[in-house]
């Protein structure tokens, strides 16, 4: 027997939840299904834990960087099985909590593994079957394989999200978000921290001269970044492992008690026998049309790291995409995705932002730039929590005055990153930026000065 619906939602990430229960508060019949426990990446495998853990490495920063200025950070330590259950504290709350909040939306809720078995029909866990008028594909993405001997000895960013205990020499493979977030983290625990990036410089998406800024402070907390750096192989050791790195061309061993995947993300998809239902898709996700939907297949829709956008994979974009989709699917093609000013943040410590153009972006695009560039660290803001690391370059369109990019290293800058995202997406000038009257003292005070 087949049951029937509007719209099949695969996924219960973010993209997933406010499509469902977008299309049921219209009068929609929507099921959803998920092999993983409800909420995706961002809630239980990614932002939001990474951050309640980040916690904990804040605390830790914030007291070294005060000592001798009135704090005695003595024997101050993270207990990381301690740590590890505050951050269950939420996580454990969010599958039943997702699942309730469907359930009372009226959308039928299913746990299980979903495959295409027809151009509008999906079996799941090869025996419930599923037809709808639509089906929405927000699967969301999975670490990309790493292809070397030994390489069943990494751990991805959700088993490191579960360690009950930290080891003490700890090796990043990969140059980005993840493993910097966790780094930063796992140096304020007491890890010997080491990042390895193949390329010549690691967060190739953010401003070169804040990243070189970023990788001083690392350095100085512990976390060792080595760049033109390549894995090889992983043997494993009484003790820990052995690896073989291939360092510019010369090779060279490391001993490691963890070694951990960062190098990447790619889409959740090979799983669902796309080629049922005729839709295509390449490395990055479903291919879709401005209106999020399948090229191939005009009752598919995808959104989310699922699908291949010019969006970020990111949670907001996630978010904002479900809702387009969501929208499309109800009165037919009409919504486009905006990713104008769409903030993006590194959440080491300091942390890292970028919204809009790199400086090298803005200058091959033959914009007649101004460039706003502070150096941050002597600014009252940071001064009063003893910060040395903090710069500014914000990029403005000299003809309109209209800013072309923001790039922010320092304390609370991610949520200063919002101003200058308002500012894109509302095509505000830097003019009116510094009409703004801020409270003070305040880091959103020193906004009008970073122009």
């Amino acid at each position: 027997m087949t049951q029937s619906f509007d719209l099949i939602v695969i996924g219960v990430g973010m993209a997933a939840v406010n499509a469902a229960n977008k299309c049921a508060s219209s009068g929609w019949s929507v099921a959803v299904v998920d092999e993983l426990p409800y909420g995706g990446t961002c809630a239980l495998r990614g932002c939001d834990p990474k951050k309640m853990l980040r916690r904990g490495a804040e605390i830790i920063d914030a007291a070294s960087l005060m000592n001798g200025k009135g704090i005695e950070p003595g024997n101050l330590a993270i207990n990381w099985s301690d740590l590890m259950a505050f951050k269950r504290t939420f996580t454990d709350k969010m599958p039943p909590k997702i699942e309730s909040g469907l359930d009372k939306n009226g959308v039928t809720t299913l746990h299980g593994s979903a495959k295409f078995i027809g151009k509008n029909i999906i079996a799941v866990d090869g025996k419930t079957r599923l037809q709808a008028k639509k089906i929405l594909i927000a699967t969301g993405a999975k670490p990309r394989k790493i292809d070397v001997p030994g390489a069943q000895y990494l751990i991805d960013s959700t088993e490191f999200l579960e360690l009950e205990s930290l080891p003490k020499k700890i090796l990043f493979v990969g140059g980005g978000f993840i493993s910097f977030e966790f780094a930063h983290i796992a140096a304020r625990a007491g890890s010997d921290v080491h990042i390895i990036d193949r390329g010549e410089r690691p967060l190739k998406g953010f401003d070169p001269d804040l990243v070189d800024k970023l990788l001083e402070r690392s350095k100085e907390v512990g976390i060792e970044v080595v760049q033109k750096t390549n894995l090889i192989s992983i043997a494993q050791e009484d003790s820990g492992y052995s690896v073989t790195l291939d360092v510019d061309g010369k090779t060279q061993k490391y001993s490691a008690d963890l070694i951990v995947h960062g190098a990447g993300r790619v889409p959740a998809i090979d799983g669902l026998d796309l080629g049922k239902a005729g839709v295509e898709s390449n490395a990055h996700g479903v291919k879709v049309n401005e209106f999020l939907q399948s090229i191939s297949n005009p009752s598919i829709y995808a959104a989310g790291d699922a699908a291949d956008t010019k969006g970020a994979p990111l949670t907001p974009v996630a978010v904002f995409e479900g809702k387009v989709a969501a929208s499309n699917m109800l009165k037919g093609n009409h919504a486009k995705p905006d990713y104008e000013g769409v903030p993006t943040v590194v959440f080491t410590i300091p942390e890292l932002a970028r919204v809009g153009m790199l400086e090298e972006e803005a200058k091959a695009a033959g914009y007649k730039l101004r460039i706003a560039t502070n150096d941050t660290s002597g600014w009252y803001s940071n001064l009063r929590v003893g910060e040395t690391c903090a710069a500014t370059k914000v990029i403005i369109d000299d003809e309109t005055d209209k800013i072309l990019g923001a790039h922010l290293l320092g304390p609370e800058y991610a949520e200063i990153i919002n101003f200058f995202s308002l500012a894109m997406r509302l095509d505000l000038t830097t003019s009116d930026l510094k009409k703004m009257v801020s409270a003070y003292p305040s880091v959103g005070s020193d906004v009008g000065s970073m122009l």
